[in-house]
């Protein structure tokens, strides 16, 4: 059973579900960031590291407003992760199907949602809070959460996965970083595109994406219940290698 474990980490198991699901969301992921930097006045929907720089510029400037605006923006985005994290936990085989939902509805709300003000942009907030939560819906063979919202770790682990390449160790979970790097910028191009053609109605692709993600995984989950297809004996995302399996917990 623990060997069982050991070689099991990821949720889904099968590679077959994970990959196509990690490239999806990944795109996902950049067309929505490339459509609400460019319409939200340079605001990041799901790049914290972006929206980091700007929080320290406004600062040193002595720009109150735009210190908000991108505080609480990181704010909905580590909310996201952490809700995320806790609802695979509590939802066991179901997370895939349950978190693509409401990743979709989140999206919808989004485009429905009030403006606010620009410290306050609650128009953005349930999109950002999607992709807070995207973060707990794939992990990699080790357990750890697949970077599918930025693109550092992906460019960290393929360099790094490159020299491990070289001496012999590298990581099974290595071969999809260059691809998640180019279904992000792929989505970022597509999201540019929309966002110059049809402004913030673009949103509607991402929504439309998800939707369609959800569904998929919900008709999986009812087809093929316990298939490594949608299931896995799986700590929570970015757990200690010694935790227990969410699903041995319910």
């Amino acid at each position: 059973m623990a060997d069982a474990v050991k070689q099991d980490k990821s949720f889904p198991a099968s590679a077959g579900t994970r990959i196509p699901f990690a490239l999806a969301l990944s795109a996902l992921a950049g067309c929505a960031d490339s459509i609400g930097f460019l319409e939200y006045s340079q605001l990041f929907m799901s790049f914290m590291s972006g929206n980091t720089t700007r929080f320290g510029v406004a600062v040193a400037g002595a720009d109150w407003e735009n210190t908000l605006r991108v505080t609480t923006t990181i704010m909905v985005f580590c909310f996201g992760a952490f809700l995320g994290t806790l609802i695979a936990a509590w939802v066991g085989r179901w997370r895939l199907a349950v978190l693509l939902t409401i990743q979709a509805a989140l999206m919808a709300i989004g485009l429905v949602m009030p403006w606010g003000s620009f410290s306050f942009p609650l128009h953005a907030y349930p999109i950002v809070l999607a992709l807070g939560l995207q973060n707990a819906t794939l992990q990699d063979e080790d357990g750890r959460s697949l970077a599918l919202t930025y693109v550092t770790g992906a460019v960290v682990r393929f360099g790094t996965g490159v020299a491990n390449l070289l001496l012999g160790t590298v990581s099974s979970s290595f071969w999809l970083q260059a691809p998640l790097w180019a279904a992000l910028s792929s989505g970022a191009v597509i999201g540019g595109l929309l966002q110059i053609r049809y402004g913030e109605s673009a949103f509607l692709f991402p929504a439309a994406l998800a939707a369609l993600l959800a569904v998929v995984a919900v008709v999986m989950t009812l087809a093929r219940p316990g298939s490594p297809l949608v299931a896995g004996s799986s700590p929570a995302p970015d757990a200690a290698p010694h935790a227990m399996p969410v699903d041995a917990i319910h």
